[in-house]
């Protein structure tokens, strides 16, 4: 094991709850919904009847009470809103109808449902919240009142509808650039670690063939193929990587191999030096790995140290390598409690990050799996395995 920083105070213990049918959102809505009714029931009543009756004040009030469930069934939601302001329109005409806990439902409906099933509400409730005093001959003043609310609701809900709907295009769009440029990057790196070992095989390949002490005429040839070989792969890459950079920056080529398990230690220093205590565990016989495969664990680790010196807020973070029979493992957790939610950043939902899509990336080009998520209560878990073929786990 090797431990460059004090080693992270391991995360506390789960205490699940029972959850609530309803998110605290959704009781808040209801509770202000609930209130605007209240006080524009007591003034109207106040106004047109000069008292303020108790029984009406709690009908308005358990009128709000179905916005609990407007998530899950906003269609119910609305026709017990609907139901509930009639018994309050008979119990106690007002000239206020289409109260907050009505727009709000009928609101739900149109984003959560189909337009059929918005329109057919949308008449209900223009019909339903009409002043029953007026009836069978309803005035002309309340249908259009109420028309005109229906409609502000409706078209509301259809703009945040259309605005959404181009929010996804686009976030779809940024993470297809994103993995676009991933894989870029992947090609470049592989073709630097590729280049760099066809490039010793092809200088050896020719020293050997210009220094042979004896000069076997069938060694000769197999030299000479093994140079030209290299030689015509190396061009390939090449030829391959100039495709790929089609319309990137100007780079200099690197001069060494991509890094790998050894920089470990490396990048756990600087994870140290900037602000994150850091450790780094390693478990299993350690043996040497596919030069990819060891810039894969590399980049994982560093995008992962990344993340959370940014958003984890005071925490320490902790790396775990182990080396299976058939692959590699690896794990990054923190225990952050700052603003974001650690390794991904603040509000990010698992896989919506950047990070995220080129570290799932990565994992994927060797066969492996990426999975990332919030801790129990504080912090971020970062988990890859990176399966190795046979001959690459036979490697000593």
């Amino acid at each position: 094991m090797v431990t460059t920083c004090p080693r992270p105070v391991p995360p506390g213990t789960r205490q699940d709850g029972d959850a609530l049918p309803w998110t605290r959102n959704d009781g808040l809505v209801a509770v202000g919904a609930g209130v605007v009714d209240l006080v524009g029931f007591t003034l109207a009543s106040q106004s047109d009847h000069g008292d303020v009756p108790v029984a009406g004040c709690l009908l308005a009030v358990v009128a709000a009470l179905p916005l609990l469930a407007r998530r899950r069934a906003p269609v119910l939601a609305l026709t017990a809103v609907l139901l509930l302001n009639t018994g309050l329109n008979l119990t106690m005409p007002t000239l206020t109808h289409f109260g907050a806990a009505a727009v709000v439902t009928l609101y739900t409906v149109v984003r959560l449902r189909n337009a059929a099933v918005a329109a057919a509400l949308s008449v209900a409730a223009v019909v339903a919240l009409v002043n029953p005093a007026s009836w069978p001959r309803p005035s002309t003043v309340d249908l259009l009142g109420n028309t005109a609310a229906a409609a502000i609701v409706v078209v509301a809900a259809t703009v945040v509808n259309h605005w959404q709907r181009d929010i996804e295009a686009n976030r779809r769009l940024l993470a297809d650039r994103a993995v676009a440029a991933e894989r870029r990057r992947i090609a470049r790196e592989l073709h630097d670690i590729v280049a760099h070992h066809i490039t010793t095989m092809q200088l050896m390949a020719g020293g050997a063939r210009a220094n042979l002490a004896r000069d076997p005429e069938v060694a000769r040839e197999a030299l000479v193929q093994l140079e030209g070989s290299g030689r015509m792969a190396l061009r390939e890459m090449r030829q391959l990587l100039d495709v790929l950079r089609a319309g990137d920056e100007a780079e200099d080529e690197p001069t060494a191999p991509q890094p790998g398990i050894a920089d470990l230690e490396r990048i756990i220093a600087e994870s140290c030096r900037a602000g994150l205590p850091t450790t780094l565990d390693v478990d299993g016989r350690e043996r040497p790995l596919p030069p990819s495969v060891g810039l894969t664990v590399f980049r994982i680790v560093q995008e992962s140290l990344t993340n959370a010196r940014k958003y984890a807020g005071e925490a320490r973070a902790h790396v775990r390598l182990s080396y299976e029979p058939d692959g590699v493992a690896l794990e990054i957790t923190d225990d952050g409690t700052g603003a974001g939610t650690g390794l991904m950043g603040a509000g990010a939902a698992p896989g919506s990050g950047y990070g995220l899509v080129g570290m799932r990336e990565r994992a994927a080009l060797h066969g492996g799996t990426l999975e990332a998520g919030p801790l129990d209560e504080t912090g971020f878990r970062v988990a890859a395995r990176l399966p190795l073929a046979a001959d690459e786990a036979a490697l000593r």
